[in-house]
């Protein structure tokens, strides 16, 4: 997928690129600040200070156009691609772009996931300067993302013993939304909330930034495959022992709605669920610091020497948390 001022071929193909491309904003040539370099392991990788993250969102796995719209499908694939770049105190600046268009998905379809990626982008001031076209049975995106860091990135491995451990908001939302699918209840107006996050997740996509702008440097991660696993990522990438009280979980409260009406189990969302795509993050700054910058965050527990994550339930007991969530494998 190239962008140039020649004209675009009569073909089905030149044309949905062409439309993708529609209005693409130049590259913003600021380098990065500093000039750091780092592999797998975080929710980015990094290569002479770009922080750099792919995400792919499949048909029938992350999103169903008999559920969604086509613009909600597109959303929800670059918001999780965006959380990645703030969870590490990023700006998201440049993307290529891999659509496999399902070969059932009519003219209008097509030319909706077109639009609404050229603008998805563009509103965020992202340049798209390239990616591939093709078509097979079912649908697939796939953004690479590249961004760039305010100050220092923030990593999994930087939790330290005193921390205070936060999330950024409440939790368990998408999840919820899954399940209202799932049981036929998508159309219950008592729900509604919790199902449009889970087709179109609102994120505040600066979260990452105000983090680091006001002085965070500890450990950081996006919540997309739930809290059990991403505690767990946390306290393993730094070495220490993450233990969270569960009085002191956001729980949001469509999802304290689903489950008195329901008789479901609150954890089985905010601790299990994935998608939330909103911040689990560690520091040694009070929560009256956040107050003063008009941050909301959320105290959820304390990082303590030793390995591994426990969770002080209801009843006052200790139980260890093991990663149980979402798996495509």
């Amino acid at each position: 997928m190239t962008h140039s001022s020649l004209h675009f071929p009569p073909l089905g193909e030149f044309d949905f690129v062409k439309r993708v491309l529609s209005d693409a904003i130049s590259m913003d040539e600021s380098a990065p600040r500093s000039r750091f370099w780092f592999g797998a392991g975080d929710d980015c990788a990094a290569f002479d200070g770009w922080l750099v993250t792919k995400d792919m969102s499949a048909e029938h796995s992350h999103f169903r156009l008999d559920w969604s719209t086509p613009e909600q499908a597109v959303e929800k694939c670059i918001v999780s691609n965006v959380s990645d770049i703030s969870s590490m105190g990023g700006e998201p600046k440049i993307a290529l772009l891999g659509i496999c268009v399902n070969q059932s998905w009519d003219k209008l379809t097509r030319e909706r996931v077109a639009k609404a990626f050229a603008e998805g982008f563009r509103k965020r001031g992202i340049s798209l300067i390239g990616g591939d076209v093709v078509s097979a049975r079912e649908g697939l995106f796939s953004i690479t993302l590249l961004g760039r860091a305010v100050g220092e990135p923030l990593k999994r491995s930087g939790a330290k013993v005193g921390d205070t451990v936060y999330v950024s908001s409440p939790l368990g939302a998408s999840a919820a939304g899954l399940w209202a699918f799932l049981h036929g209840k998508q159309d219950d107006p008592e729900l509604v909330d919790v199902v449009s996050e889970h087709l179109c997740p609102k994120i505040d996509e600066q979260c990452g930034v105000r983090l680091v702008k006001a002085g965070v440097l500890g450990g950081c991660i996006d919540l997309s495959d739930g809290l059990s696993s991403e505690l767990n990522h946390l306290a393993l990438s730094s070495g220490v022992k993450i233990r969270i009280d569960e009085e002191k979980v956001p729980i949001h409260p469509g999802v304290l709605r689903l489950c008195k009406k329901y008789g479901e189990n609150p954890r089985n969302f905010w601790l299990k669920g994935g998608e939330d795509y909103r911040l689990l993050f560690t520091t040694d700054l009070a929560k009256s610091i956040f107050n003063e910058k008009n941050i909301q965050v959320y105290p959820v527990g304390e990082v303590l020497e030793g390995s591994g994550v426990i969770l002080r339930n209801l009843e006052g007991k200790l139980e260890t948390l093991e990663a149980d969530s979402w798996s495509h494998l």
